[in-house]
């Protein structure tokens, strides 16, 4: 019997959420339901909300930083849930993932520098490169055949020519992937690490998403692999995606070599905010003590909103492609099939099926065609979407 209510319906409206109080001021009606930014409509866990209503009891909420019974916690969750150790030197507080990422462009490379990323990906990639007047350097996932089903593979013959032909600093590694969903193999990873290795370039790796893995795969610390790795890897961790605490701020960065840390840590002074949230750190404490009863249970009921989206696409939409995901509460619909514009297929998700999604084009241009679907929300919820999905493009099967 479940323990935890995921069916469970809270309406977020009014309390300042960006994924359902600015509709309007983003230029949409307000009726649409939301099924886009990668947050979850899950109450946390339990022991997380009674953490943070007693340190709020305390009445005072002064400047703080992590203890050792903080990192302890952390590098314990590491080893046993993600079969990495860590140790207490290697972790640098960061109010972010895509801060880090930031922080970590402007430490180790100059402006002009060539960052190289794979697309479609996490959008912040592109921009924090961008903003931070760094060269973007694409080299894309490949699209193959797999059993029928499309599937998403790291071109290597692409990556390393592109590193060598424009003196790539940096790699920014999103593992697992967002918005494809690949859980990237072991091997996957030491061939696109070696190639790093080979070509002094320093690996970024966003992991937030490593606790939401599909059974049949595992997930792989990059850092992991070997010493060399670890060596030239920073490593994005936080609690935030996984036990829904976006809005708490606050992530754990690894980084085992003393040089590169050293640079990080001291941009992360130069930006002024190095001192963590200290609900934060509450909350991230509580979550990796007490959180894995819950989130095994969550990450069955993932597995079962899949299982929906996967039968009603293949019944009712099947020139949808669902592009079957590794990892990750996100899904990568595929709707090149009807031969829309851009334009077009805006119009059918967002006005007719007045439905709120990432629009793929945002992932890159390699995304045009697709949409990524936010399935971390109540079934009931899901099927609504999904119906008015299909009412919207019954006129085109």
């Amino acid at each position: 019997m479940s323990k935890y209510n995921f069916d469970k319906w809270i309406e977020r409206a009014g309390t300042n959420c960006v994924k359902y109080d600015f509709a309007k001021e983003s230029g949409y009606s307000g009726e649409e339901l939301s099924l886009w930014v990668a947050d979850m409509d899950f109450e946390t866990v339990p022991e997380i909300t009674e953490a943070l209503v007693e340190r709020a009891k305390h009445g005072i909420y002064g400047y703080t930083m992590p203890k050792e019974d903080y990192w302890n916690t952390v590098i314990s969750y590491m080893e046993k849930e993600h079969n990495y150790k860590t140790k207490i030197e290697w972790y640098v507080n960061a109010p972010g993932i895509v801060f880090a990422i930031a922080l970590a462009i402007r430490a180790l490379t100059k402006e002009g520098d060539s960052v190289i990323i794979q697309r479609p990906v996490y959008h912040p990639f592109t921009r924090m490169v961008e903003a931070n007047n760094r060269k973007l350097i694409n080299s894309p996932l490949k699209e193959v055949m797999l059993n029928g089903s499309i599937h998403y593979e790291m071109d290597l013959i692409d990556f390393e020519e592109k590193i060598k032909r424009h003196n790539v600093k940096l790699f920014i590694l999103c593992n697992p992937h967002n918005p494809v969903g690949r859980v990237w193999t072991k091997d996957e990873l030491i061939a696109i690490g070696e190639i790093c290795r080979r070509n002094g370039v320093v690996v970024v790796s966003d992991e937030i998403h490593f606790d939401f893995v599909y059974p049949g795969f595992t997930h792989t610390c990059f850092a992991s692999i070997s010493k060399e790795f670890e060596d030239m890897t920073i490593t994005c961790t936080s609690p935030t995606k996984t036990f829904n605490l976006a809005g708490l701020q606050i992530s754990n960065v690894i980084i085992e070599n003393q040089e590169i840390r050293e640079k990080v840590s001291e941009e992360i002074k130069k930006s002024g905010y190095d001192e963590p949230n200290i609900f934060g750190m509450v909350a991230c404490k509580a979550a990796y003590e007490f959180g894995k009863p819950w989130l095994e249970e969550l990450n069955e009921y993932l597995l079962g909103n899949l299982k929906f989206v996967r039968e009603f696409v293949k019944e009712h939409l099947p020139k949808i492609s669902l592009i079957e995901p590794e990892g990750t509460y996100l899904t990568w619909l595929d709707f090149r099939a009807y031969q829309l514009t851009k334009d077009e297929l805006e119009q059918k998700i967002v006005k007719e099926a007045k439905l709120r999604l990432n629009a793929g084009s945002m992932f890159g241009e390699e995304g045009e065609g697709f949409a990524r679907v936010n399935i971390a929300t109540p079934r009931a919820y899901l099927e609504k979407a999904m119906k008015q999905l299909e009412q919207a493009f019954v006129d085109l099967r």
